[in-house]
């Protein structure tokens, strides 16, 4: 049975090639989708599907449209959706797709350092698994397996 795993999180670092590694190690059959990890291209989406826009409210505004039914489409798809929260860069929009996924009743799991338990508390208590580590969260899909 192949699953389909949604990456939630910072696109600022290589967490997803290290998630996609180990579960390759581990033989797991599982896809992977996300967000459009090209932090240009994510900002620029709006422009070039619609054209120049008048300011910059608005052309973050045509993206967040085009970035959003893009997420909409893929977490809908997936089986599973993995919210990778780290301690370097604000989150907002890893709190936001993790909370979608809750409220889509997706399989979700947190992956939050100690010092982010007091500020997740709530939204590590609505998914159903909170863990430290992309091993962590990938030993839980594993289990599935057994």
């Amino acid at each position: 049975m192949e699953l389909t795993v949604y990456l939630a999180g910072q696109i600022h670092d290589n967490w997803r090639d290290k998630v996609k590694q180990i579960a390759q190690a581990k033989n797991l059959p599982l896809t992977f989708v996300s967000p459009q990890t090209n932090h240009d291209r994510s900002d620029d989406i709006g422009e070039a599907i619609l054209g120049e826009q008048p300011g910059a409210l608005y052309k973050d505004d045509a993206a967040s449209d085009v970035n959003n039914f893009r997420t909409q489409v893929l977490m809908q798809k997936a089986d599973i959706v993995i919210a990778l929260f780290g301690e370097k860069y604000k989150q907002w929009n890893t709190a936001m797709d993790a909370s979608t996924a809750i409220a889509m009743n997706k399989p979700t799991i947190l992956i939050r350092p100690t010092s982010l338990i007091h500020p997740l508390k709530e939204l590590s208590n609505k998914a159903n698994v909170t863990v430290e580590t992309v091993e962590q969260a990938l030993e839980v899909i594993a289990y599935i397996y057994e």
